[in-house]
């Protein structure tokens, strides 16, 4: 019976042990928001709304783009090149997010690409407003920028 006791209360400190580790375990990245809304300009392709998508880990981060033009065609997965350029509100400058990443696209349907990579750094303030998105399909490049500030803001990296 003494036994079963001390197993038990072992179990028990394991398991407090465990609580407290998580409590204090470094949290992960973040970027904030994660999601922010633009009115994007693709001259003759369009216009529109465009949502962009965040994530962060360390100092790796990604952006998805479903942008204000529609495919004219269907798009196969992978078939788009993109480089979206925002500014950096920390720095002065701009930083980068690029790839060749897009699920298949029906025709009609909004052009979606990403998630394109890019590095950021601790505080980085990033606005599309200022920035571009290009998108190079079947040899044709489309330039697409912003109208405005991002909503409900830039996105901050942690």
């Amino acid at each position: 019976m003494r036994a079963k006791r001390t197993g038990m209360g072992a179990a028990m400190a394991v398991g407090a042990l465990a609580a407290v580790s998580l409590a204090f375990a470094p949290s992960a990245l973040a970027v904030t928001p994660d999601t922010a809304t633009i009115n994007a300009d693709c001259g003759s392709f369009g216009s529109g709304a465009a949502t962009l998508t965040a994530t962060q880990d360390g100092t790796a981060a990604t952006i998805t783009v479903t942008s204000a033009v529609t495919a004219p065609i269907a798009l196969s997965q992978d078939s788009i090149s993109s480089t979206l350029t925002l500014v950096n509100n920390t720095t002065g400058g701009t930083s980068v997010f690029s790839g060749t990443k897009n699920p298949a696209i029906a025709a009609g349907d909004p052009v979606t690409v990403g998630p394109l990579d890019g590095t950021v750094a601790s505080g980085d303030s990033l606005e599309a407003y200022g920035g571009s998105l290009q998108l190079t399909v079947l040899g044709i490049t489309v330039t697409c920028t912003a109208t405005g500030l991002q909503s409900p803001g830039p996105f901050v990296f942690d």
